[in-house]
């Protein structure tokens, strides 16, 4: 009862201070100054930052403007002439209140009139659109009314109630300023304008106009069409992050798609900033080749000048306001001991510490966000750099890094170098902060001070090592890192022909080994990391030990008020010199990706003075070449062409012929400038148009593939499709051209692929056209077309140079290049080289002997290939079939669902699923250490406010009271404590590192299993860059970030609670605040967390396009170049890096959004919690114990800003995880092995293929390949499978292979259903020849036997067999030789007689050929052939060619035609009906092979 009266006596004491006129006019005096400041500070900003455009809008005539200026220019003159009269009424004799009255009334004289000037001069930051109030001025008016009404009713029933004397003046001054204030109230609020559109209160906190221009409030405008508000914002906005306000509403009503983010404005977006740092760069470097890592980061910094020097700025004061409150402790601790300095000393020392934390908590939020601005950009800068880098990279340099490794450059060494901008100034500010530190120590402690000191430069030493070890494990980690993501990516663009192989599961441990080197090095990392945790955590422990310890030993007398203020200290210390290790660690991390990129822009560029260009019409002659000697690599003395000369003139047609290996694909590339040059003269004519030999296709639609960046000429486009025999497949294709094509043209045939860059080419209308094999791809009839109709039509006039193996399209060549071993053996015409070319007719008699085959074939007749009951058999079997595929044709036609084979990404919307979380936390050990670690971190929370808590009861309060304890239990005690404490901690992160290693290795071992045993619809539709994505970016997540991430939740939240149970024990009325400042918070958070879970989501599916965009840019390379479509390529990086940047952008600006908020929450309670303590009555409380929770209360807003930091935080970084766990859910192709149905292991001994009315379709929503097959390959017999380009041949044979399932029908081998069997056991039996030749990086042996099967004999036996033995003996490493990515430095026929190797070595019973001699010679093909027929006489083959005499030899011929099967038969049966259409084929081969005489 005492308690409450002594309470309420001293509360009303200081409601009489409250009633001061001084205290008024002070409080009013406040607010003017500080509104002025607001308007003089916006001025500014906008002045010389965003620019005088958005400064003042379109005056208006309107009268809503003219009353207030007039009403305004009144008051104005109404308080000069008041100040002018109270100064002369004072001369008499100054006192403090007179002078506080007088500076309130000058203030209000000039805020009206600044206010006058804006309203006639219609500032933004007064006016909106010139025609109603702003927000801000709006809000001013409110708080200027309800401070004069204060001001007035204190005047009224106070003072006149209390009979105190009061000059007239301030009355009438309070009543004329609250009518004014009503009066503007008034029309800010309730006077709208007829003209206006939208209510005035729907405005944003700042500046309407500025929603309403961004149109972020409109249903009708997307963010892609607008500008971020934060461009045009002003400076309250700005302060307040009230910007980003709209977006984060937007997110509460719908879920945000990348449509509603607003785009950067060009102060952020990478396509304005990097043409100005890559010129800096390049005048500081001179050339980029000549970029150190010091000259990178100075450029980067360079950059962002002007935000890192503001961001420094706050940095310093929001130091020195930090320091404010420990400073201060012992100050309040003794006025509420009863040693009170002056009158009032508790109110100001209450708005000294909630001053301070407003400026500490504002500063804070701004550092944060302009730093994360410039992380943003440099990321986006180095991530351009690499690119454009990788674009103009020599061959030789792209051999030396992979497309792997510069994907790591780009996703984790980008990232890393954009995430040290969060610490760019804690290289100076610790020293600066241990330096205010020791001298706040030295007032309290003294002498003691130096042993602090000393303490704290150990602590500082003991990092050194711990960062010096943490940079080599991260170095080493990145290493380990780059091997894994190249063997990924070589993996991943692979897939196809690693299940056909039944290789997948070998090569995904070779992944893990990997992997396990990448996790030997993360383990010793993350343990240094956990020590470095340890060292941070017990540093105010130790330190204050020591301090406290040498205060003892010297005699310097511990006062509870100066050990409060030490223990404040000590912890900001603890801050100070955990940024070290932390520092420490970015530096080593930053200056090794800084190293890294800066290594790889200093690679040799392609080389510009390889080719001389001439501009178009200059010259007559197109391709001039002289003494021209080339190589791939200019150390190696082997040079790739010699001594060639060659002149071509405009308009002329080029053949270019040889065996495999002999440099014409070669030449092609020396004639791009791909091939370095050694010495001699290039000159190329006007441009380039250029056909690769393997087809290189873009993710996207098939008419931007032909478009390639050119506008749209209808007629044109039109004649193309038409040249190119592309239109009958597009009345096909569901979509026709706007079809979206698969990653790596996935979804399309190889002829289509060859056909759809053909008609890129064409449609570029270039003058020299360079064509590598382009008829290889392409059946019979449709080479013929796009000879006649291409080459001698539409390019009639253009000077082109093809390479060919087929001879049939040599005759009409103005001039043939006969090439061998790198040289230009035999130029000239047809007739000529028949005379005269002896290599030249090596190659024409192997096609002659071909073409006997073909031609015997005629003579031959159907009782002599078999018998007639086997032919009734067959005929029957056809008839069947192709009334069954009449059947099935006309059902599909109506039930097949259509749809696109690539979709969109697919992400999670919503709040993310407890069931995340809880996998999360229970992978590892089934969670059993989690509650451990909870247990040892509540254990930590206790012990050390345990400690502080003994410290401050057991020291006396000042030096004449006598201490409750001896000195030496003192710190023997608190010595105790703090090393339970650190056992805890040790304990706590070493649980952690645990946890968090076994999940993220569970983690990663699943999510990689489920990929590579997922079915091969899953890779044609999902681009690798997603799953690269999850592999990089998201693994690293999981690695190194998500264990702190959630530690870091569960640790604020304990230490919240913990700072709650001191405040509230000493001051249990902090309660009436503090409950609803949490609800606020909680309700603030919920309104956050829904747009910035999706932002962060959008971070993960933006970010995917980044990587595949660069894996296309890579493999075609030589496209680009060759069509100098470089500059469009590098503006589709900027603009997809400026995609990803949007949400970073926003996720920055909602995150301060939200943590300004709980700051200014946060703050208001500790003020509260303070004025309840200066208002308790002396004795009521002990000093000790209230200093104590100031101590605490110090932390409040960072602790609970942690705490929804954590939260929110944790949901955006658990999105990774949730990420992965997609991938762990992908539907899985059947078991490699059937334990219980496993086939004998001579399995197949015969090799009869069965195939029963089989329906194929690569996705539920795509139409039928294949629409209902029935036929049989007869074991030990060689069957020929032919048909128009996309006729299902392909198809056919991954349904073989189970690469795709049957959507109806079987296939039996040997009498066995292979959909009963595991598909290792079925594809480990079968051998193929791919039609894309594939080999990996590695050495020779490993490409040939990956499973390690066969001895080198055997593999040299194969390569013998092969033609490649004298090949691989001339190389330095024989079966050890290098072999570069996607072999490179193989021509592509080398690499097709590799793939011929493997299965010679397989020796397997059926073996198929998937245009597996397009790529070789007509004399190699026959080798190969002839090497099948020798080696694989009982064996069943299977061969799909669109060369006849690849198939004219086989026993039976099946005919495709879209998904059906039109003729099958005996070769000779179907030639003798000369209406079949193989009969056709044959006959329109033989004849254009016979135009050449």
């Amino acid at each position: 009862m005492m308690f409450f009266s002594s309470s309420f006596s001293f509360m009303h004491s200081s409601t009489d201070f409250l009633l001061k006129p001084i205290v008024l006019h002070g409080l009013s005096a406040s607010f003017h100054l500080l509104s002025l400041s607001v308007v003089l500070v916006s001025w500014v900003w906008n002045k010389f930052t965003v620019g005088t455009r958005h400064e003042y809008q379109e005056k208006s005539n309107d009268t809503l403007l003219k009353k207030p200026f007039f009403c305004s220019l009144g008051a104005s003159a109404f308080n000069i002439l008041l100040c002018l009269f109270n100064f002369f009424w004072y001369r008499s004799g100054w006192t403090e209140e007179k002078a506080v009255t007088l500076f309130d009334l000058a203030l209000k004289t000039v805020a009206w009139g600044v206010v006058c000037v804006c309203l006639h001069k219609q500032y933004f930051f007064l006016c909106s659109g010139g025609r109603r109030f702003s927000s801000f001025f709006k809000t001013w008016c409110v708080l200027y009314f309800f401070i004069s009404c204060y001001c007035l009713v204190v005047d009224i029933v106070f003072l006149y109630g209390k009979h105190v004397v009061l000059p007239f003046q301030y009355l009438v001054s309070d009543a004329v300023s609250t009518c004014v204030g009503l009066f503007f109230c008034y029309v800010g609020y309730f006077v709208n304008n007829d003209n206006e559109g939208s209510s005035i209160l729907q405005e944003p906190l700042l500046n309407g106009d500025t929603y309403v221009r961004n149109g972020l409030g409109s249903k009708e405008t997307k963010g892609d069409d607008t500008v971020t508000p934060f461009s045009n914002a002003s400076i309250f906005s700005i302060l307040t992050f009230s910007w980003v306000g709209p977006l984060i509403a937007l997110g509460n009503k719908k879920t945000i798609d990348l449509k509603d983010v607003p785009q950067l404005d060009s102060r952020n977006s990478i396509v304005g900033a990097f043409p100005k740092f890559r010129d800096d760069l390049e005048a500081d470097c001179g050339a980029v080749n000549n970029v150190t890592s010091l000259k990178l980061a100075k450029s980067l910094v360079l950059s962002a000048w002007k935000y890192i020097l503001f961001t420094g700025f706050l940095a310093l004061l929001n130091t020195l306001a930090s320091y404010v409150g420990p400073y201060l402790i012992d100050s309040f601790v003794q006025y509420l001991n009863g040693r009170r300095l002056y009158e009032n000393q508790g109110y100001m020392l209450v708005s000294a510490f909630f001053f301070a934390k407003l400026i500490e908590c504002l500063t804070q939020r701004h550092q944060v966000f302009w730093l994360q601005q410039v992380g943003i950009r440099i990321r986006a800068l180095i991530v351009t750099m690499v690119y454009n880098k990788a674009l103009n990279l020599s061959c030789q340099s792209r051999k030396d890094h992979t497309s792997g490794e510069i994907i790591n450059f780009m996703s984790v060494d980008a990232e890393t170098i954009g995430g040290f901008a969060w610490s760019i100034h804690n290289l100076w500010l610790v020293p600066l902060q241990v330096m205010l530190a020791l001298l706040i120590l030295y007032k309290n402690l003294g002498l003691a001070s130096i042993a602090a000191f000393v303490a704290t430069v150990l602590i500082m030493l003991l990092n050194f090592p711990l960062g010096s070890f943490q940079k080599k494990f991260q170095s080493k980690m990145m290493e380990a890192k780059d091997t894994r993501m190249k063997a990924t990516s070589e993996v991943l663009r692979n897939m196809r022909i690693l299940k056909l192989q039944g290789w997948e599961m070998k090569f995904l441990s070779k992944i893990t080994e990997f992997r396990k080197t990448e996790q030997g090095w993360l383990k010793k990392y993350l343990f240094t990391s956990s020590i470095s945790a340890f060292v941070f955590w017990c540093t105010p422990m130790f330190v204050s030990a020591v301090s406290f310890g040498t205060c003892i030993l010297i005699g310097i007398p511990l006062e509870s008020g100066k050990i409060l203020s030490a223990l404040a200290t000590f912890r900001i210390l603890q801050e100070s010199i955990y940024g070290i290790p932390d520092t420490i660690s970015e530096v080593a991390q930053t200056k090794v990706s800084l190293y890294r990129i800066s290594s790889f822009l200093r690679l040799q560029d392609q080389q510009l003075d390889v080719v001389e260009r001439l501009p178009r019409g200059s010259s007559n002659t197109a391709i001039e070449i002289v003494d021209g000697n080339f190589s791939w690599d200019l150390s190696s003395p082997n040079t790739a062409l010699k001594n060639i000369n060659l002149k071509v003139s405009s308009g002329m047609n080029v053949a270019v012929c040889g065996t495999v290996g002999s440099g014409k694909s070669t030449l092609l590339s020396c004639m791009l400038g791909e091939v370095p040059k050694i010495s001699g003269i290039l000159k190329m004519c006007g441009s380039n148009a250029y056909v690769a030999q393997s087809p290189w296709i873009q993710s996207g639609k098939i008419e931007d593939n032909i478009l390639f960046g050119k506008e749209m000429d209808r007629d044109r486009y039109e004649k193309v499709l038409e040249a190119c025999s592309l239109k009958k497949d597009l009345e096909i294709l569901p979509f026709g051209d706007q079809t979206i094509i698969g990653e790596r043209g996935i979804n399309m045939s190889g002829g289509q692929k060859q056909r759809i860059q053909i008609a890129r080419a064409l449609y570029q209308d270039a003058d020299i056209y360079l064509f590598d094999d382009p008829f290889s791809a392409v059946d019979a009839h449709t080479g013929s077309h796009l000879f006649k109709e291409c080459l001698m039509g539409l390019l009639s006039s253009k000077t082109v140079v093809y390479v060919t193996h087929q001879v049939e399209f040599l005759p009409s060549a103005d001039l043939i290049l006969v090439m061998k071993d790198g040289n230009i053996s035999q130029c000239g015409k047809y007739a000529d080289l028949l005379k005269t070319g002896s290599v030249f007719m090596e190659l024409v008699g192997a096609h002659e002997q071909a073409m006997s085959t073909l031609n015997s074939q005629d003579e031959e007749t159907i009782s002599n290939e078999i018998s007639t009951l086997e032919q009734d058999a067959i005929v029957s079997g056809k008839l069947d079939v192709i009334e069954k595929d009449s059947n099935n044709g006309k059902t599909d036609e109506n039930s097949e669902p259509i749809g696109q084979l690539v979709q969109e990404e697919e992400r999670e919307k919503g709040k993310v699923g407890f069931s995340v979380y809880w996998s999360y936390i229970t992978m590892a050990f089934g969670g059993a250490l989690v509650p451990v670690i909870l247990l040892v971190q509540i254990l930590f929370q206790v012990l050390q406010i345990g400690s502080n808590y003994w410290m401050a009861w057991a020291t006396p309060i000042s030096s004449d009271v006598e201490p409750p304890v001896g000195e030496i239990t003192l710190i023997a005690v608190y010595v105790g404590l703090s090393f339970g404490s650190a056992l805890c901690i040790l304990a706590r992160v070493m649980f952690l590192i645990i946890i968090g290693f076994e999940t993220a290795t569970i983690l990663f071992n699943k999510m990689h299993h489920c990929i590579f045993r997922a079915a091969m619809s899953f890779f044609d539709s999902t681009p690798s860059g997603r799953i690269l994505n999850r592999a990089s970016t998201d693994q690293s997540a999981v690695d190194t970030e998500i264990p702190y991430q959630i530690n870091g939740f569960s640790l604020s939240l304990i230490q919240l609670f913990g700072i709650i149970a001191v405040m509230s024990q000493v001051a249990w009325q902090v309660f009436i605040v503090f409950i609803p400042v949490i609800a606020i918070s909680i309700c603030y958070q919920q309104h956050y967390i829904s747009s910035a879970r999706e932002l962060s989501r959008l971070l993960g599916v933006t970010k995917a396009p980044i990587i595949q965009h660069f894996g296309e840019t890579i493999s075609g390379i030589s496209t680009i170049r060759s069509f100098d479509q470089q500059s469009r390529f590098q503006q589709s990086n900027m603009k997809l890096n400026d995609a990803y940047s949007r949400p970073c952008f926003n996720i920055a600006g909602a995150m301060e959004w939200l943590c300004f908020r709980l700051d200014m929450l946060s703050s208001i309670t500790f003020a509260f919690s303070l004025i309840v303590l200066i208002s308790i009555p002396q004795g009521v409380i002990d000093p000790a114990m209230a200093g104590l929770a100031v101590t605490y209360g110090l932390k409040l807003n960072m602790i609970q800003a942690w705490v929804i930091w954590n939260i929110c935080n944790l949901e955006n970084q658990i999105i990774s995880v949730e990420r992965m766990l997609q991938y762990t859910c992908i539907p899985s192709e059947p078991s490699l092995v059937i334990e219980e149905n496993r086939p004998d292991p001579s399995w197949p001994s015969y090799g009869e293929v069965v195939i029963h009315d089989l329906q194929v379709r690569y996705a539920p929503h795509l139409p039928l390949v294949l629409r209902g097959l029935t036929c049989t390959f007869r074991g030990g017999q060689r069957t020929g499978i032919v048909g128009r380009t996309g006729s299902g041949k392909s198809t056919l044979i991954q349904a073989l292979f189970r690469i795709v399932e049957p959507t109806a029908g079987r296939v039996m081998i040997d009498g066995i259903d292979i959909s009963s069997i595991g598909l290792h056991d079925l594809r480990s039996r079968l051998s193929i020849i791919p039609q894309d030749p594939t080999m990996f990086e590695g050495t020779v042996r490993n490409n040939l036997d990956p499973l390690e099967e066969y001895s080198d004999e055997q593999i040299w036996e194969a390569l013998d067999k092969c033609q490649l033995g004298d090949e691989v003996r001339n190389k330095e490493g024989k079966l050890d030789s290098p072999v570069s990515e996607n072999g490179e430095n193989w021509s592509m026929g080398q690499r097709q007689l590799v793939c011929l190797g493997r299965v010679l070595l397989k020796k397997s019973k059926v073996l198929v050929l998937d245009e597996a001699t397009a790529s070789v010679d007509t004399a190699t093909d026959n080798m190969i052939q002839q090497t099948l027929k020798q080696h694989f006489t009982n064996s069943t083959v299977i061969t799909i060619a669109h060369r006849i005499t690849s198939v004219i030899d086989s026993n039976m011929v099946l005919l495709l035609n879209q998904g059906l099967i039109e003729e099958y038969d005996t070769p000779t049966t179907l030639l003798e009906d000369k209406s079949s259409s193989f009969a056709q084929l044959v006959e329109e081969y033989t004849m254009r092979s016979r135009s050449q005489n």
